[in-house]
């Protein structure tokens, strides 16, 4: 493998560290402090984190005439946000981009979309959402085998009846895949038992059994097993197919495989940005931040301070190590998971007790790798999955979209297209080094990613060849322990189990009148890891916040996910037989 890592090497390290350095002084230009003495009584709103929830409930705030400061301990944008490769900019140019993962913006985002158009950008009339690009096919990659090539957008034609549904969906399935006409059947009348489902038996029996065991993948070929059990869950959520929600894999199955016609949806059913994220997205949205009169400040947050309802105050420490209090009239935790279940005092669990289930919730590992290459490559006008790859990747080839800012012109000139990878399976071992994810050193983990890569890429043809590597650039989330001998993740990602609707909090609730959650932990329409789950969370966190600051100002947009209206009466009807304890009428032996 001749590519060479980009940010592993001390010199490297170093260098990070002063771009971070640079990165928290921008932060941290707004000096802590009380309330501003100019904001109105009860107007004033510390947002804590600055991922798409916070910077979308920031956003909503400010244009509604509230003072907003931002905390946030690291960069703008959080997991979404785009990392600059430390040094490979030469001669002027700027560095090449690394991401934690490849960005992915389905159609029926609503929320997150919503937003984008406010985002004023150059001459776009819809401002960042004219940076959205179709993507108009994926790649299913089997090592070994034939892949198959899927082309994207409105397919197939309207159906009225559920016999129609199944034989509209299992066609489509059967003549896009090499899945028998049987088993495509199968999985088409269990997406019409979940369509058909009413929400007392989504929540109360299908949230608490797995995917795997739902749609009876241990009964069903290999190609089944595959494609539409382990593939459909690590593509959507990084999860396995024993452990994922079927309420959560069953209302994406309901959006991507349920509507095929893309009805009400904002645009096509795949999307990515026509260029780097932070150029295309997250910058802009900063700056319409700051011209809405938000504030930036970089801090951690260590604690929640409460005085009879209320949280009195945040204890954070500085990005120059200085600890301090803030206050404000309103806080926003727009924290992952993983760090607002930290800051649940004794005080505040008593306060409100159900937070303490957010101990339960299950966290693992997605996380992206970067291959810059010094020819284009030829994979797919979209995303491929490689469906029996032992680490679930999943990639992009990205110059092919970047319209805006070609890879020609990032790094020393000479990468002309980067593949996009996200590992969504840290713990099984690969094919090289008989090791998982997490015990491979960086170097490893690119060997073996890339090996993978081939195996199923080159089985037929050659599509990645190994001269063609310029280097490679891992998240710099995660982090080699030496002496543990394995990684470290500082970004994990959110996975619904079975049963996990249970322990995921509201917004908010009257025990602790101006603490408000936004993340993709809250319960959200959405009900998945993703941007639009944050972006929808943080929209109901703000009308939460305006119903108790007795504001006029007119409610955050809440969109709906698509159902077919087709369905409704057997909706209806399965609430009665719920109720009775019955099975879905569907619900019959195939």
């Amino acid at each position: 493998m001749t590519g060479q890592r980009m940010s592993v090497a001390r010199r490297t390290v170093l260098r990070g560290a002063v771009a971070a350095g640079a990165a928290a002084g921008a932060l941290s230009a707004t000096t802590l402090r009380p309330t501003p003495a100019h904001a109105e009584p009860g107007r004033s709103v510390a947002v804590l984190g600055a991922g798409p929830a916070g910077l979308t409930a920031a956003h909503e705030l400010a244009e509604r005439g509230f003072d907003v400061t931002v905390y946030e301990r690291r960069a703008l944008g959080g997991k979404a946000r785009s990392i600059a490769v430390p040094g490979s900019g030469r001669d002027g140019r700027p560095d090449l981009w690394g991401e934690h993962g490849f960005r992915f913006f389905p159609g029926f985002y609503r929320h997150l979309t919503d937003t984008m158009r406010r985002i004023p950008f150059g001459d776009n009339e819809n401002g960042v959402w004219d940076n959205l690009v179709a993507a108009p096919e994926a790649r299913f990659s089997r090592r070994g085998g034939d892949d198959t090539l899927l082309p994207l957008g409105r397919a197939g034609r309207p159906w009225t009846t559920p016999e129609d549904f199944r034989e509209t969906v299992s066609s489509a399935i059967s003549t896009t895949t090499k899945m028998g006409q049987a088993d495509a059947l199968y999985f088409a009348n269990r997406l019409l038992v979940f369509n058909s489902s009413c929400d007392a038996r989504r929540y109360g029996q299908w949230d608490t059994i797995s995917w795997r065991d739902y749609v009876g993948a241990g009964r069903r070929s290999n190609e089944f097993r595959m494609l539409l059990s382990r593939t459909l869950t690590t593509l959507l959520v990084a999860a396995k197919d024993d452990l994922a929600s079927t309420r959560t894999i069953g209302t994406m199955g309901e959006q991507f495989l349920g509507n095929p016609l893309e009805i009400a949806n904002d645009g096509p059913l795949d999307r990515l940005l026509d260029g780097p994220t932070n150029e295309a997205w997250i910058d802009p949205w900063v700056r319409r931040l700051r011209e809405l009169g938000v504030k930036f400040a970089g801090a951690e947050v260590h604690g929640l301070e409460v005085a009879d309802n209320r949280i009195s105050g945040a204890r954070v420490v500085t990005t120059s190590g200085v600890a301090q209090t803030i206050t404000a009239d309103y806080f926003v935790a727009a924290l992952p998971v993983e760090v607002a279940r930290t800051l649940w005092s004794p005080e505040i669990l008593a306060r409100r007790p159900e937070l303490a289930g957010m101990a339960q919730l299950t966290v693992d590992w997605m996380t992206g790798i970067q291959f810059f290459l010094r020819n284009p490559s030829a994979i797919a006008r979209g995303h491929a999955a490689y469906v029996d790859s032992p680490w679930s990747l999943t990639s992009i080839s990205q110059n092919q979209f970047w319209n805006r800012t070609p890879m020609s012109g990032l790094g020393d000139g000479t990468v002309q297209d980067c593949l996009s990878v996200d590992i969504s399976d840290w713990n099984t071992p690969g094919i090289l080094f008989g090791k998982t994810a997490k015990e491979c050193t960086h170097d490893e983990i690119a060997r073996e990613v890339w090996a993978q890569l081939q195996a199923h890429l080159n089985d037929k043809q050659i599509l990645l060849r190994d001269e063609d590597l310029h280097s490679w650039f891992l998240d710099t989330g995660v982090t080699w322990n030496a002496a543990q001998r394995r990684n470290e993740n500082a970004d994990p990602l959110l996975i619904n189990t079975a049963g996990s609707w249970a322990l995921r909090p509201e917004s908010h609730r009257a025990e602790l009148e101006n603490l408000f959650l936004a993340g993709d932990y809250v319960r959200t329409k959405v009900d998945l890891a993703t941007m639009e789950g944050a972006s929808e969370s943080a929209r109901t966190a703000v009308n939460a916040l305006l119903e108790v600051a007795g504001s006029t100002a007119p409610r955050c947009a809440l969109f709906t996910l698509y159902r077919a209206p087709e369905l409704d009466p057997f909706r209806q009807l399965d609430e009665s037989r719920y109720a009775a304890g019955q099975p879905n009428l569907f619900d019959v032996p195939l």
